[in-house]
């Protein structure tokens, strides 16, 4: 039985290299693997790394990007019965990660699953807290029934071919699918044992774009969650009140008051933006959405 180890990138020689090594120390009981990428236009030594570590390549232009569309991509490329995702900037925290993440999935216990996500030393302090949130340490605690996550999961050939993933959103085809596979009573399962570094190391604007473009495409999977400014002013002062607590009980107040108040602000002026932009995209506004880091680059 053969699983694909399928990964999005667009310049991520950072971190690619040390990925696939981790990949390839993973424990799979006596299965095969693949690894396949799928570019949208690396300009780095992306591609030299996957080519080095003998990963299946196949490439989506940049004119026809969406997130959901490149897993498409990668999930018709890809020759395994399982599929698994992780992000090109997420590090297996030890050799279980790949096991953990499938066994339920051969055990028919899940049709969809997603593994927890912790922050490295470089992680802004505040989105250390948002990993806790939603990746917690407890196994019984879900945000809700159809939220997952395409930085570490896993799902079932069988079931990707029935629905795919929503080539047209600006973000969260992962909770786009799982709502689909929940409606047509299948099941998501949160393991918090496969556990992956996810490494953004992102600029403020970003940050900003990236929870923008999730609002946005919140906005398509659970139409009735409006956030007005008062919400936002709700969520923003009473992040920043959570943060300042814990990092006064850390002893690192001083040193991450500044990072805590930019980020929950850029957090939730992105959420705020993003709720109330009822737009087609233009080619520009798309460029930012979906490769942030390009456009940020230009500037420099």
């Amino acid at each position: 039985m053969l699983i694909s180890i399928i990964i999005r990138t667009l310049n991520e020689d950072k971190y690619l290299e040390k990925l696939l090594i981790s990949i390839g120390k993973q424990k799979i009981n006596g299965f095969k693997s693949e690894v396949v990428i799928v570019d949208s236009g690396s300009t780095d030594r992306t591609l030299q790394i996957a080519k080095k570590y003998k990963a299946r390549v196949t490439f989506i232009k940049k004119k026809n990007f969406t997130f959901g569309r490149s897993l498409n991509v990668g999930c018709n490329f890809a020759n395994g019965e399982y599929f698994v995702f992780i992000s090109g900037h997420c590090i297996p925290v030890n050799k279980n990660w790949l096991h953990e993440l499938i066994e339920p999935l051969f055990s028919n216990k899940y049709d969809y699953t997603y593994g927890r996500q912790i922050g490295a030393k470089t992680t802004k302090f505040s989105e250390n807290q948002v990993f806790e949130k939603y990746f917690p340490k407890e196994q019984g605690i879900r945000i809700n029934e159809i939220f997952c996550n395409n930085a570490n999961s896993a799902i079932k050939k069988k079931v990707w071919s029935k629905f795919h993933f929503n080539e047209e959103l600006t973000g969260l085809e992962d909770m786009y699918l799982a709502k689909q596979i929940t409606q047509d009573n299948g099941k998501i399962g949160y393991i918090p044992t496969s556990i992956v570094y996810h490494i953004h190391n992102e600029s403020w604007m970003q940050v900003k774009t990236r929870y923008e473009r999730e609002s946005i495409a919140l906005q398509k999977i659970m139409p009735e969650i409006k956030v007005n400014i008062l919400d936002s002013l709700y969520f923003f002062s009473w992040g920043i009140l959570k943060d300042i607590r814990l990092a006064v009980r850390k002893r690192v107040l001083f040193k991450e008051l500044h990072s805590i108040i930019l980020f929950r602000f850029m957090q939730y002026y992105g959420v705020y933006k993003g709720n109330h932009l009822c737009r087609k995209l233009s080619h520009e506004s798309k460029i930012e959405y979906f490769y942030p880091r390009l456009k940020s680059d230009k500037k420099k």
